[in-house]
């Protein structure tokens, strides 16, 4: 049996979509004017950069999709291609409500519509690029690639990994369930 490289990419994202479903409910509180949390929005940001971004993306770009490439699969027009555009799409929506974000809290009215274009926009691309990852890349890529390469590519998550902190992973679950609690 060959050696799992994606589960480990799977549980991670669940740990992001609990953190898109609070994006998709302060969203909609903040377009009704009952949410007004904008550190919340700040916190997800941070979440979004380093948690999704730096831990999780970092392993796909760096690791599973370096793999992919070296064992066949083209760099453009492909999978890979696509998943590295929507990654890019995503930042620049975090980009934007961050700094929606910051206006709102430093008083500055009339922020909450771009705040809440901005997380729908990523919330809506990361639940469509998960999906795609989960149900398509991920079962793809534990077809195509030999066993061979596959401890080498655990080997890289670890090595990832280790560039955190102690505790990142726990901080990260410990802001979702914050939030979760209300």
């Amino acid at each position: 049996m060959k050696q799992d490289v994606t589960q480990r990419l799977k549980d991670e994202h669940q740990l992001i979509l609990r953190m898109l479903a609070l994006l998709e409910k302060n969203a909609r509180l903040t377009e009704e004017g009952t949410f007004k949390d904008y550190q919340f929005y700040l916190d997800g940001v941070d979440f979004i950069r380093n948690y999704a971004d730096r831990f999780h993306h970092a392993k796909e770009e760096d690791v599973l999709f370096e793999a992919l490439v070296e064992n066949g699969m083209p760099r453009d027009n492909s999978p890979v291609a696509a998943m590295l555009m929507e990654h890019d799409l995503g930042r620049a929506y975090v980009k934007a409500m961050e700094e929606a974000a910051t206006r709102a809290l430093n008083g500055e009215a009339g922020q909450e519509e771009a705040i809440v274009a901005n997380a729908r926009g990523y919330l809506d691309l990361l639940r469509e690029h998960i999906a795609k990852e989960d149900d398509i890349l991920y079962p793809l890529a534990e077809r195509i690639l030999p066993e061979g390469v596959r401890h080498g590519i655990v080997a890289g998550y670890q090595k990832a990994e280790q560039r955190s902190e102690a505790g990142f992973e726990k901080h990260y679950q410990s802001v979702v369930e914050k939030y979760e609690r209300g």
